[in-house]
């Protein structure tokens, strides 16, 4: 660890407009003077295949998770769970066998969706697989924003009040348990 915790920001939505990646981006502006955010876009990793050789896009994505202190993942909930071009990620960056870049992260997870419940059943499915991961998630504030329509103006900026003062502790949380794991 350097001067300043460095967190990766993943999102598991490709969509334009996405609350997902307006959430993240507001995390980026809220994220403690003892940190800094970076947002990693997964769009363009192609389709896991255990035994083909990793694209250019895997290599330098495991290297952004190796240089990364911690990891905040940001992603709607998809049929119950996580969204299929997420769980890609993770495969991509968790092979070969003995090779997992997540291995000992720390992490944090939000999410958002217009939906009344916001992303719970992703959240709950995606600290399921960062078990096997041998990752460390917090575990509050948990950072559900339902409703999002709400919450975001129409050019993806969050005004929501409540909301930014959730996103601001879950990044300072996750700065002191990354110092605390440390």
């Amino acid at each position: 660890m350097g001067d300043k915790i460095k967190i990766l920001g993943i999102c598991g939505s490709l969509r334009e407009g996405s609350y997902n990646a307006a959430a993240l981006r507001a995390a980026a502006e809220l994220v403690p003077a003892d940190a800094e955010l970076e947002i990693f876009s997964i769009a363009g990793l192609t389709e896991f295949v255990q035994d083909q050789e990793p694209p250019e896009k895997v290599v330098e994505f495991k290297r952004k998770i190796r240089e990364a202190d911690a990891i905040l993942f940001s992603s709607p909930e998809y049929n119950y769970s996580v969204p299929g071009v997420l769980k890609n990620a993770i495969d991509w960056a968790s092979r070969p066998y003995g090779d997992s870049a997540w291995e000992g992260k720390p992490a944090a997870i939000m999410g958002a969706s217009p939906g009344i419940f916001g992303t719970v059943r992703m959240q709950y499915h995606l600290r399921q697989i960062m078990v096997f991961l041998n990752m460390f998630p917090i575990n509050k504030p948990e950072v559900m924003i339902g409703g999002a329509s709400n919450k975001f103006d129409k050019d993806g900026n969050l005004t929501d009040e409540a909301t930014r003062g959730f996103i601001r502790d879950l990044v300072r949380n996750l700065v002191d348990w990354t110092k605390r794991l440390g």
